[in-house]
């Protein structure tokens, strides 16, 4: 599932424990996560999904629900 694996990946990249990640989880405001995270992690998710973010998308995003629905837009399948 992409959440399952989205979780894990950014547990790692961002530092954070899983059990904290969410759907609703607010980036910014729950993670602290800042630009440069999100353009770290926007990267590990293109190596880790072999696609590529568009950076107007990845400007768009507030919370996880907002990046499952990115990846599953870019044919990440479940």
């Amino acid at each position: 599932m992409i959440f399952d694996k989205l979780v894990a990946i950014m547990a790692e990249q961002l530092g954070v424990n899983a059990q904290d990640i969410s759907m609703d989880t607010i980036l910014r405001d729950d993670l602290a996560v800042d630009s440069l995270d999100l353009y770290n992690l926007g990267m590990v998710l293109e190596e880790e999904f072999n696609i590529e973010l568009p950076q107007e998308d990845m400007n768009d995003i507030e919370t996880v629900e907002d990046v499952v629905k990115i990846l599953k837009e870019l044919g990440v399948e479940e």
